[in-house]
């Protein structure tokens, strides 16, 4: 069989971007993620967002919160936290006749509805 090339998905460049801004260490970085993370991404599906959100949390916790010195367990707490909000957001775009919902449609919420992430 012959190689298989490994290419990045989208996916998989959110998990990335994810976890960079959640371990940069950088309050601002992680207060306007959510947001930087639509604008960069506006034709994914808005769910890919709290994937990559939780996956990158869940990657925190099992790696790197087993070092007590750290912030990493604030930090998982903190995506998911972001992940549960983003949720509630994408819902209520569902509810506005969206489906599913893209990173862009979310921008376009938050300017008209609930300026939660674009005020952060």
């Amino acid at each position: 069989m012959g190689d298989i090339l490994a290419r990045e998905t989208p996916i998989d460049e959110m998990i990335e971007c994810a976890l960079e801004e959640l371990l940069s260490g950088s309050k601002e970085q992680r207060r306007t993620l959510v947001r930087r993370m639509c604008l960069r991404w506006p034709s994914e599906p808005a769910l890919s967002i709290i994937f990559s959100l939780t996956s990158a949390a869940a990657i925190i916790e099992d790696n790197l919160s087993q070092d007590s010195e750290d912030d990493s367990g604030g930090v998982a707490d903190r995506a998911y936290r972001l992940a549960a909000v983003l949720a509630a957001d994408i819902y209520a775009v569902e509810c506005m006749h969206r489906k599913p919902p893209l990173a862009r449609d979310l921008l376009h919420f938050w300017r008209r509805v609930d300026g939660y992430f674009s005020g952060l």
